[in-house]
């Protein structure tokens, strides 16, 4: 189960998402975002090697806050071929260098994602070590079993991400997680799968 170390990152999560986002055809906003973690979950690679959160955050620069879903894997060494994908290098004060990716881009990642629709795996806390996330779940489209899940279903992350949101109308399931919004708790749609 995934272990969360009580250190530093530099620069943090926050300021490689920040630097990040713009760039990004579905920003919203315009200029520098300020982010504030809304929520999230974790999921854990089993040979240890890759860390991956699914992190739900807010911009709140422009006057109506914008919620966004950004999922992170976070990696010891370069993954080659995947610089398209990368947000940064950030010095972890535990385990050193780390690569961090969008999520999306990295195998490990599109590898649990699958596992977690076919029920292998479960979400993991984002803040607490060891502990599971039992708000964060599979659901599925009218008339899909849970043998829908053969591994080749196309994965599309959820970038902004709605309150009581679902999968699109052409989803055959999708991922629920929990986040915070406006001092209440929501669950929307992160993930789907078509």
């Amino acid at each position: 189960m995934s272990e969360i170390f009580a250190t530093t990152m530099n620069p943090t999560k926050h300021q490689l998402i920040a630097a990040w986002l713009p760039r990004q055809e579905w920003f919203a906003g315009e200029g520098d975002p300020v982010l504030r973690t809304l929520g999230g979950f974790r999921l854990d690679d089993p040979a240890g090697a890759v860390g991956m959160e699914f992190i739900v955050v807010a911009d709140t620069a422009p006057e109506e806050p914008v919620t966004y879903h950004v999922p992170l894997a976070y990696r010891g060494a370069e993954l080659p071929g995947a610089e398209a994908w990368l947000l940064g290098t950030s010095d972890h004060g535990v385990l050193g260098t780390r690569w961090i990716y969008d999520g999306e881009g990295d195998p490990v990642w599109q590898a649990q994602v699958r596992a977690l629709l076919a029920g292998d795996v479960q979400a993991q806390h984002q803040n607490d070590s060891h502990t599971l996330e039992p708000l964060v779940g599979v659901e599925r489209a009218a008339g899909q079993g849970a043998g829908a899940a053969g591994g080749t279903e196309k994965v599309t992350v959820i970038r902004r991400p709605v309150a009581g949101g679902a999968g699109s109308s052409g989803a055959a399931a999708w991922v629920g997680s929990p986040w915070t919004e406006a001092g209440a708790p929501v669950r929307g749609a992160v993930i789907e799968f078509s």
